[in-house]
């Protein structure tokens, strides 16, 4: 079993400050992250954190050599896949970080968050009936994901389907929690404001 199952609330807390919080807010708990697996002498956890931190920091090369070194040390983490991915496309290699999302799917077929970024960086580069299969199979995984109807809301937007939009924009609103991202809420609700006008006139 993957070390990283002991770790899975916390990373869970991570992934949220990273996406819904601040940068301070997520540098503390992949800190925190770092401590415990140290403690523990879980090696494989040490680098993912040592990545996350780096990332955080926008270390790029760092970040990828410490994931690097988590993948080696466990296979099977989807994750160190995914963030690997990400640095990638921060630095512009496009092609290589979608096979990077693919091998992590394909270690960890269960983790929503790697289809949800696969999306996200399709989506980007105009590949859009890819990029909502993606965010489809991560909402299947995890349904309550705002941050991936807001993206699915987006990817439906350009290919047209503003009825799909519509309703995945309002999905995103329904999951926020009170007071949580009111810039996001505030965006969405223009968005909304923006598919129905659009919408009346077709």
């Amino acid at each position: 079993m993957s070390a990283h199952g002991k770790f899975g609330g916390l990373r869970h807390e991570l992934d949220q400050a990273i996406t819904y919080g601040t940068r301070k807010d997520a540098l503390v708990l992949a800190r925190r992250g770092l401590r415990q697996a140290e403690q523990e002498d879980i090696r494989s956890e040490a680098e993912y954190f040592k990545g996350q931190i780096d990332l955080l920091k926008d270390n790029l090369v760092s970040a990828i050599e410490h994931f690097d070194a988590t993948i080696r040390l466990d296979p099977a983490d989807g994750a160190a896949y995914n963030d690997r991915a990400l640095c990638m496309v921060d630095l512009g290699i496009i092609d290589d970080a979608l096979v990077y999302f693919d091998k992590g799917i394909k270690a960890e077929p269960d983790y929503a968050t790697i289809y949800h970024n696969k999306g996200w960086l399709l989506n980007n580069i105009g590949r859009h009936t890819e990029a909502v299969a993606c965010f489809r199979k991560a909402l299947e995984l995890e349904p309550g994901r705002a941050v991936t109807y807001d993206n699915l809301a987006d990817a439906l937007a350009n290919l047209g389907d503003c009825r799909g939009a519509l309703d995945a924009y309002r999905r995103v609103l329904e999951f926020l929690k009170p007071g949580q991202c009111p810039s996001i809420r505030k965006a969405i609700t223009r968005q909304i404001r923006d598919l129905e006008q659009k919408m009346k006139r077709q």
